[in-house]
């Protein structure tokens, strides 16, 4: 099949600032895992085509920057996003605390049919390093809805699960929606703040003798 007419795939990877987000794309996407951080500046993306259960699809992934001072630069980047990673440090408390924020700003942004998936990355960390429990990131995955894997950019751990997760959701999306998920012409019905429990969805309930000091 030609490549121009492979069926693609918008995603973002969301989340804090240094929770491995480029680590993540670049891992899945060129194989490479990178030691050091370099925060990204905007927006940047890069194309992976797979082969999804003997279908090719092509992921267009777009890493966004989690900096403050880029969060409404990114919000436009939501428009035609069928799929979102969303990720936290398990090693980094605060980021865990900072996925309310992350769900609101998605809620308001995003396609009400958007797919999520959560990762917890940097799983390899030793028990004194880690900061959020697994059980955390599976009730919160409950809650709204989204498949959970707790993932190792150093080590290289569940990151194609996670995208193939993701793919394979959009695919039913798609299908049961039986239409393109890019048709952003049509009218689309933003849920109240207060729907999908958002107006009682807080993480910052926790003592600061449990906040990560990172």
């Amino acid at each position: 099949m030609a490549l121009d007419f492979v069926t693609t795939y918008k995603v973002l990877v969301l989340g804090d600032s240094n929770v491995g987000k480029t680590c993540i794309v670049h891992r899945y996407c060129d194989e490479k895992y990178y030691d050091t951080y370099i925060s990204t500046i905007g927006i940047d993306f890069k194309q992976k085509l797979i082969n999804l259960d003997g279908v090719p699809i092509k992921l267009q992934i777009w890493d966004t920057a989690g900096q403050e001072r880029f969060r409404t630069l990114t919000t436009a980047y939501y428009r035609g996003a069928m799929g979102i990673l969303l990720m936290y440090d398990v090693t980094n408390l605060e980021s865990y605390n900072n996925l309310s924020y992350w769900l609101r700003n998605i809620q308001e942004n995003a396609s009400p049919d958007v797919v999520k998936v959560l990762a917890g990355n940097k799983c390899e960390c030793s028990a004194t390093q880690r900061m959020v429990d697994k059980e955390r990131g599976e009730k919160i995955a409950e809650n709204f809805e989204m498949p959970f894997f707790e993932v190792s950019c150093k080590n290289n751990i569940n990151i194609e699960d996670a995208f193939l997760t993701l793919a394979r959701k959009i695919r039913e999306q798609r299908e049961r929606r039986g239409e393109n998920f890019d048709n952003d012409d049509k009218p689309q019905d933003k849920k109240s703040p207060g729907s999908n429990g958002l107006g009682t969805f807080s993480l910052a309930g926790l003592s600061d003798a449990n906040r990560c000091a990172c």
